[in-house]
């Protein structure tokens, strides 16, 4: 069947500015007034007399011939320039919709487009009209794939900038419609010259209901949530540089291996990258929950270790390690340090670990991005253990910054490395996470305006082929456009976090509970 609509919901909403056009008015007298709207301002049809461009229409976002799960939210999208009338069509089979100004389908209209394509794809038309003349552009498609992705996923929300402490919140976005909601607000928790700063939000393999975070500053610690319950861990200890960060929980375990480090930042004025990252010290720490137990890992005074990750068995840890020993001792550490920031290149290492015995092998070099005078940084490991998926860089570990990032893969079974052309741009993409089914992946990019990550998401297939990215569908298509905030460390969830904002700020404003050092 045939389902046409348009842009009359939105025509018929700019009646209520005018028109108390409610329930309990409309009547007899109503029905006969929406009839009139309804037949005087007309449905919108596909143009029977057009000319035919050869050129794809230039929309966003951008749509155009990508592949999404069959459980995505509905793709909404306008022209580039929203002052050319435009109709649209999504059609798949005897599905059909047709929207006037900005495509917009109904969660239901979408469903049912998807359930049509699942496999195939969704056929789409652009008309746009200059000077009464119509003009139908070349076709394209969306491609709908049968895999589907994982229904949730978190991000931090935060000034480009980073010089506001207090307009940072973790949300959670539902990826089958457009739901959002605040997992916790920094604002309830500081306030003007208490300044907090929360970060590093992670999951024990997908799983919402074990969930941790760390503050810093006022009222700082790490926030632990297992099943319902809370726990503000302090884990500073004189035997370690700083409280943990960049969290890998690992997958069955009570057991969190955490980089721990001193960070600086430099703000630039000509330089394109405007931030740079780096650290005065870092080293690799484990957290055995069940013993309250902080162990040092990894903790070479000529090594700065960053970025633990766990293989999806449980058995092998990645991390990054940049190599770098100081030489000019007439100068302070943290001088030579902020002078020679660009020099440092972190390569990709590995530690086997026994879960019966909770003990680490030697450390081992998986990837020698330095030799190639490159700088290798977050490591992801596919759920099937087969990709490890990483961010590459000139120099440096704070990738999200620098404009050369891109996503490159190493196959762990044949050794093969490369640069995931089909997935990068020609700005940053950094932090990345793959869906647990393993056939998506979320990345953080800056494709659109080279200032604000905003996250994307892109199908691999089993020999670890992407396809082209497309931004998280918004109901507004214009509305990451004109949301001033980043989309920060993207993380997939199977479902959603049910702790409150203010009881994970009660949880903050408790007492922590010091870790042991072993």
């Amino acid at each position: 069947m045939k389902k046409y609509n348009s842009s009359f919901r939105f025509q018929i909403s700019s009646f209520r500015f005018l028109l108390p056009f409610t329930p309990s008015l409309i009547g007899r007298a109503g029905v006969g007034l929406l009839f009139l709207l309804l037949t005087s301002c007309g449905l919108p049809s596909v143009p029977t007399e057009y000319k035919q461009s050869n050129q794809l229409p230039k929309i966003y976002p951008d749509y155009v011939n990508i592949t999404v799960p069959v459980n995505i939210a509905p793709l909404t999208f306008m022209l580039d320039n929203p002052t050319t009338d435009m109709i649209a069509r999504y059609k798949a089979g005897d599905e059909e919709v047709v929207y006037a100004d900005k495509m917009q389908p109904t969660e239901e209209e979408w469903k049912r487009l998807t359930e049509k394509a699942k496999g195939g794809k969704i056929e789409v038309d652009v008309f746009t009209k200059t000077d009464d003349q119509w003009t139908r552009y070349k076709p394209f498609c969306i491609y709908v794939s049968p895999d589907s992705i994982d229904p949730y996923i978190s991000y931090r929300l935060i000034a480009p900038s980073f010089v506001s402490y207090e307009a940072l919140t973790i949300n959670q976005r539902c990826l089958e419609n457009y739901d959002e909601s605040v997992i916790y607000d920094n604002i309830l928790n500081s306030f003007e010259k208490d300044g907090q700063c929360i970060n590093c939000h992670h999951y024990q393999w997908y799983n919402p209901q074990r969930m941790q975070f760390h503050a810093r500053q006022f009222r700082g610690g790490t926030i632990l949530a297992m099943d319902g319950k809370m726990t503000k861990i302090n884990m500073k200890n004189d035997s370690i540089l700083a409280a943990g960060v960049y969290p890998a929980w690992h997958p069955t375990l009570n057991f969190i291996v955490y980089a721990t480090d001193k960070t600086f930042q430099n703000f630039h004025v000509n330089d394109p990258n405007k931030i740079e990252v780096y650290d005065l010290a870092s080293d690799i720490i484990a957290y055995d929950i069940d013993k309250n137990e902080v162990t040092n890992l990894e903790n070479d005074t000529t090594e700065f270790e960053v970025f633990p990750c766990w293989a999806p068995d449980g058995k092998t840890l990645y991390f990054c390690s940049a190599h770098f020993e100081y030489q000019n001792t007439a100068s302070s550490k943290n001088a030579e340090i902020r002078d020679r920031y660009q020099e440092f290149r972190y390569n990709i290492y590995k530690k086997s670990f026994d879960p019966a015995t909770r003990q680490f092998g030697p450390k081992e070099l998986v990837y020698d991005a330095a030799a190639n005078d490159q700088s290798a940084t977050l490591p992801r490991v596919s759920p099937d253990g087969r990709f490890l998926h990483f961010t590459s860089g000139k120099f440096g570990y704070f990738h999200i910054w620098h404009h050369d990032a891109d996503i490159w893969s190493l196959d762990l079974q044949s050794g093969e490395i490369r640069p995931m052309k089909e997935i990068n741009s020609p700005d940053t993409e950094s932090y990345h996470s793959w869906s647990s089914n393993g056939r998506w992946v979320i990345i953080s990019s800056r494709r659109y305006d080279g200032t604000y990550t905003r996250p994307f998401i892109a199908h691999i297939d089993a020999n670890g082929k992407g396809t082209k990215p497309f931004e998280l569908p918004a109901e507004d298509p214009d509305y990451h456009r004109q949301f001033m905030r980043s989309y920060n460390i993207p993380e997939f969830m199977k479902g959603p976090v049910t702790l409150t904002p203010h009881e994970i700020a009660d949880a903050l404003k408790g007492d922590a509970v010091n870790v042991k050092y072993k």
